[in-house]
């Protein structure tokens, strides 16, 4: 029987930490930095309701940046 194929190899994925420092009431900097092959490092100003829904969003628009860039 075959194996179902993964969406992403270990490779491929892309993992990534959250720093969430608070600007004012809903709005957010979030610090964003990926493991290789993604090592990069981004900053987002984010408005959300709780630092971590600020933190998801602002890793899911580095998981989103990283897989534009794997496009090219």
């Amino acid at each position: 029987m075959e194996k179902p194929l993964l969406p992403f190899t270990m490779s491929e994925r892309v993992l990534a930490n959250a720093f969430v420092d608070k600007i004012k009431r809903n709005q957010w900097l979030v610090e964003v930095w990926g493991k290789a092959p993604h090592d990069f490092t981004r900053r987002y100003e984010i408005k959300a309701k709780s630092d971590t829904l600020a933190a998801q969003e602002g890793i899911r628009r580095f998981v989103a940046e990283m897989e534009a860039r794997r496009d090219h």
